[in-house]
């Protein structure tokens, strides 16, 4: 590791972010500990559904599907979450390297994409190649989308109430302190 920031605890965080830089703080044995640790929880889950649903090699390996496209969308949902700045130093590398990267199989999903060629069963192969790497891509885009939508909402909802331009008692609203609306549009827009 010559000529390597020392300090540097994960490759993709982006020093420029404040809340990225707190990923630092934390010693490098810690976050190989939580990721270590996220891994076992994250590989042994896989490893349970995958015995719980097998599959023939000409079959489509539903429960690798599944916890592909479940791993990703929880990926795209931590993401948001973390790029909120509303994580601790080690829940990026515990969840998203530890658990989710032990809990998701592109391996495995390369494995049986060739023993179901090798089987015979050149179809099937192909739609869970093509189902995999859409799933996976949309679930991830939508986890992240509605993690992000759910904490604007939730943000919304706990920042005080203002109306006309963020001075209280500017606008029509009762919560603010301003007039009660008179349940008609026109009256309420002449009124301000």
């Amino acid at each position: 590791m010559t000529g390597a920031d020392p300090r540097r605890v994960d490759p993709d965080v982006d020093l420029r972010v404040p809340g990225d830089r707190g990923e630092l703080r934390a010693r490098p044995t810690a976050v190989l500990g939580v990721i270590a640790a996220g891994g076992v929880l994250g590989a042994l889950a896989r490893a349970g559904l995958q015995t719980a649903f097998p599959h023939r090699p000409t079959g489509f390996p539903w429960a690798t599907f599944a916890v592909n496209v479940t791993g990703c969308l929880l990926i795209g949902a931590l993401m948001a979450v973390v790029a909120a700045g509303r994580t601790r130093p080690l829940t990026r590398p515990f969840l998203g390297v530890g658990v989710l990267g032990g809990f998701t199989t592109f391996s495995t999903y390369a494995v049986d994409v060739r023993l179901a060629v090798a089987a015979g069963a050149a179809g099937t192969a192909l739609a869970y190649l093509v189902a995999t790497l859409v799933g996976a891509l949309v679930a991830g885009w939508l986890g992240d989308a509605a993690a992000g939508r759910f904490l604007r909402r939730r943000a919304a909802l706990a920042a005080p109430a203002t109306v006309g331009g963020g001075r209280p008692g500017a606008g029509g609203s009762r919560a603010a302190g301003g007039p009660a609306p008179t349940g008609r549009a026109d009256e309420d827009r002449e009124a301000r």
